[in-house]
């Protein structure tokens, strides 16, 4: 009965009303004070297991609820997903198709003259991300070796570079100095964990893993006047940021990622207070310390063991 009697709400809602103090603190007071005066919870027919009983009762509704709030988040964000999905499908139907274009030859033009050279594939970025000099309160020296994020929070590679937001990446390969390719000629694959690009009958300038899942459907890619490979990968979890694009890349310092407040003051409350407390849990965990679920939890154990210091609470374990 995890979701409890609803048949008793009426009667907790007026009890909560009646009380002078309308908190969570009051509504148990009266509620043990009840079993005290009104029972024999306390003093017999449990043989010493009323803690025991108390502490299965809590953590089975704990467990049941928060579960119920985390399908909700995430019920939310699969919803602003369809909704991001549904008005990027919209844009790219209304956006007008690239007419051909005509050049004008000059007069001394000859058929059969000699073609440009062929374009250089796989140009190396002019932009590496350098490495992290490390945090002042980096004591554990888990920052040494690591990139410092470029403006996007992603890195700058010898071959591509890559920036990110908690929904999406956004990778850029640079294909050729001189002339230009065409979108038939650039292969692009993209699969859940894994991300291919190059120019075909060519070596792959990018041929790895993803270290976490994307969404291939909803992901897209584009050439940037014949000369770029632009590819949108829509992450599967969106409250993560990535530390690499593809597994076997230097890492990217994530301690140092800094999502632009504008983007953020664009949110909904709701939205906003969800990713900056992933923001906050994504930083505790790389400090080895309680995300604010974990901390929620400890809180409340501490309140519950100021109201019954009589109680042994040296076996209790917080998962």
């Amino acid at each position: 009965m995890a979701d409890g009697d609803e048949r008793f709400d009426g009667m907790f809602m007026n009890m909560a009303q009646q009380l002078q103090s309308a908190s969570i603190d009051s509504m148990l007071d009266v509620f043990f004070g009840f079993l005290g005066r009104k029972t024999d919870f306390y003093a017999g027919g449990l043989d010493g297991k009323a803690e025991e009983k108390v502490m299965a009762s809590f953590k089975k509704n704990y467990d049941h609820f928060s579960k119920i709030h985390l399908a909700k988040l995430k019920q939310q964000e699969e919803e602003k997903a369809s909704r991001e999905a549904a008005k990027a499908a919209a844009a790219a139907a209304a956006a007008p198709k690239e007419e051909p274009k005509f050049v004008e030859l000059p007069d001394d033009y000859e058929e059969g003259a000699a073609a440009e050279p062929e374009p250089e594939v796989g140009v190396r970025s002019t932009k590496v991300s350098g490495e992290d000099s490390g945090d002042e309160d980096d004591q554990d020296g888990s920052s040494k070796g690591k990139l410092k994020p470029n403006d996007g929070n992603g890195a700058d590679l010898e071959f591509y570079s890559w920036t990110q937001t908690l929904e999406d990446v956004e990778v850029r390969v640079p294909l050729t100095k001189t002339g230009s390719f065409k979108g038939k000629e650039v292969t692009v694959n993209i699969t859940r964990k894994g991300l291919k690009i190059g120019i075909k009958g060519k070596p792959l300038i990018v041929d790895g893993v993803l270290p976490k899942l994307v969404m291939p459907d909803d992901s897209t890619w584009t050439l940037v006047d014949g000369k770029d490979v632009v590819v949108q990968l829509e992450k599967v979890n969106k409250m993560e940021w990535w530390a690499v694009l593809c597994e076997g890349d230097t890492d990217i310092n994530t301690r140092k990622v800094a999502p632009e407040n504008s983007k953020l003051s664009d949110l909904d409350g709701e939205t906003r207070g969800m990713v900056e407390k992933m923001m906050f849990d994504q930083r505790q965990k790389q400090m080895g310390k309680p995300t604010s679920d974990e901390q929620k939890k400890v809180d409340m154990l501490d309140a519950f063991k100021k109201q019954h210091p009589e109680m042994d609470f040296s076996n209790v374990k917080m998962q």
